[in-house]
C-alpha cells in the first residue's frame, strides 16, 4: 500500500497557519482584554501590551492568510524576543524556563515566512485572481 500523503502538504500548511494563529490570538487577548483567563490587563505601550497588539492583531492577520509572510516575520521576531527576556534569563533549557511555546511558535512562523500560508487564505485568493 502506496499512501502518497504529500498531496495534502498544501491544505495541511493552511490548516497548520490556522490553528497556530488561532493559539497566538488567544495570548494576545489574554494580554490585552484579560481574556480568557488573564493576570490582568497590559499597561498600555508597556512591552507586554505590545506584544498584546503585535499577537492580536498579527493572529487576526494570520488567522486569515493576509499579508502572511511579512506578518509571520515580524511575529516570528516577537516570539524570539519573547523567548530572550522573558524566558531565557529563567533558565538554558526551554522546559526550565517555560518558553516552550514562544520557540515553537517562532519556528512556526519562520517555517510560514519561507513556505507561505497555503492554499485557504486571502493571499491565495488575491494570487489567483491575479
Amino acid at each position: 500500500m502506496n499512501l502518497n500523503l504529500s498531496r495534502f502538504a498544501p491544505f495541511l500548511r493552511s490548516v497548520l497557519r490556522i490553528v497556530a494563529a488561532a493559539l497566538l490570538l488567544q495570548h494576545g487577548t489574554q494580554k490585552l482584554l484579560n481574556v480568557p483567563d488573564g493576570h490582568g490587563v497590559a499597561a498600555i505601550f508597556s512591552q507586554l501590551w505590545i506584544a498584546g497588539v503585535i499577537e492580536v492583531f498579527g493572529g487576526l492577520l494570520l488567522l486569515a492568510g493576509l499579508f502572511t509572510r511579512p506578518v509571520a516575520f515580524l511575529v516570528s521576531g516577537e516570539m524570539f524576543a519573547a523567548y530572550m527576556i522573558a524566558h531565557r534569563p529563567r533558565g538554558a533549557l526551554p522546559i526550565v524556563n517555560g518558553g516552550e511555546l514562544a520557540i515553537l511558535f517562532c519556528f512556526i512562523w519562520l517555517y510560514v515566512v519561507a513556505a507561505g500560508p497555503g492554499p485557504v487564505s486571502v493571499d491565495a485568493i488575491v494570487r489567483k485572481r491575479r
